[in-house]
């Protein structure tokens, strides 16, 4: 049976922007645009492959035409990713700590075997980012207990203490509540389902899609947590937090390499349509925000078509470009529009596609009273018909037509 997906729409808004301020600051000056916000009761997956994003139960999608840093959505191809040398070295480097007890580079590393009479053996990703885990490691001599879980998203006072460290140490912020961990980090709209293995699942991979925690932790201690949505076609990276001390070990950087051998083991595993690690945004505008375009063969999204488009390609267009139309080039831009700073701007969606599209306004004995949205009472009320005109065109026409996907504006505006 089909997944009913219901979609609340919310009037598109504008906010400081994260990037171009200074370093642990927001811009107080910038903006960056929501082209389409919405609270999904339940989500559709292909929604991400529409440049959508969430937070919570909250989604939205930039404007990537009027936002200060255009942030476009990447995804890596799990299946073909091909580690580069200092990506091999922040795995070795990380497993000598585990297992030794010190850090040693490569090339030291390489002197001592060198002079052993043996080589290195050759890195193969997938085994060695197992490689110093307890569950994975036979040797009873490793210095620490390192060791990684996965499992659905929840609230334990552990998890919160180390996302209180990480606000306060990395981004100085003030203290947050634990509601605030729950919103953010462990509500989700999406709906478990089970994966199906062509062959035996192996222990530590999921069993059911959804959003999980991936738990790091070193002698019991735990030191991160990566929060991911595992989907029938990929790996989708959500947030990730570490406690400071072990930041000179570039954690988040060694996460997107776990999360990319995660997609390739479920696809490994007989997951056959499993292939992508969803990074979220790539944001060429903001320096630091490029190290996601270090992981190969990595595809940014075109904004207008939703096709993908090979990274390397795409560099040199938003080199010269402040918005960059990847399947039309006459449609790049050097300057924000014009309309910039409108806030009521009401994107044109045809008859057509709204013929198709049906509120939500009730609930009967179980079932979803629908009617079209073009004769409801929220559509002769200008803010609940921005709502549902940009929520619509965020979503597209293929997807916002589905027979399975319904709006339900849970607050008129």
């Amino acid at each position: 049976m089909s997944i009913l997906t219901i979609i609340a729409p919310l009037t598109p808004s504008n906010s400081t922007c994260g990037y171009c301020g200074p370093p642990g600051e927001r811009s107080k000056e910038e903006t960056s645009w929501h082209q389409a916000e919405c609270i999904p009761l339940q989500m559709s997956c292909k929604m991400v492959d529409r440049g959508w994003r969430r937070s919570g139960t909250y989604c939205y999608k930039p404007d990537l035409k009027r936002s200060c840093c255009p942030a476009y959505t990447i995804k890596l191809d799990a299946l073909t990713f091909k580690e580069s040398r200092s990506q091999r070295k922040l795995v070795n480097r990380w497993n000598r700590f585990v297992m030794n007890g010190n850090v040693v580079d490569d090339h030291e590393q390489q002197q001592r075997l060198s002079k052993k009479g043996k080589s290195m053996d050759k890195f193969f990703l997938p085994k060695a980012i197992h490689s110093s885990e307890r569950t994975f490691c036979s040797d009873e001599t490793s210095k620490h207990q390192f060791e990684v879980t996965l499992e659905p998203s929840s609230y334990t006072e552990e998890k919160f203490a180390l996302y209180q460290n990480y606000q306060k140490e990395i981004h100085h912020e003030d203290e947050k509540a634990p509601s605030s961990f729950r919103r953010f980090l462990v509500e989700t709209p999406l709906h478990r389902e089970p994966i199906h293995y062509s062959g035996t699942r192996p222990d530590h991979l999921p069993g059911e899609y959804g959003s999980y925690h991936q738990l790091y932790r070193l002698d019991g201690e735990l030191i991160a947590m990566g929060v991911i949505d595992i989907l029938p076609h990929c790996v989708s990276s959500v947030y990730f937090m570490y406690r400071k001390e072990w930041e000179k070990f570039s954690l988040g950087k060694l996460s997107a390499l776990r999360e990319a051998t995660l997609a390739r083991e479920i696809h490994d595993a007989g997951v056959g349509n499993m292939r992508y690690l969803y990074m979220g945004f790539y944001i060429h505008s903001c320096q630091k925000m490029r190290y996601k375009g270090d992981y190969a063969p990595s595809y940014l999204l075109d904004p207008e078509e939703y096709t993908w488009f090979p990274l390397e390609t795409c560099r040199p267009l938003l080199d010269s470009y402040r918005y960059v139309s990847f399947a039309h080039p006459e449609h790049h831009l050097e300057e924000p529009p014009t309309d910039i700073d409108d806030p009521v701007i009401v994107p044109n969606v045809p008859d057509v596609v709204l013929n198709n599209v049906d509120l939500m306004t009730g609930v009967r004995d179980g079932r979803a009273i629908t009617v079209p949205v073009m004769e409801s009472q929220a559509w002769r009320k200008l803010g609940s018909r921005r709502a549902l005109l940009t929520c619509v065109n965020g979503l597209g026409a293929e997807l916002a037509t589905e027979p399975d996907l319904l709006l339900y504006l849970a607050y008129e505006t």
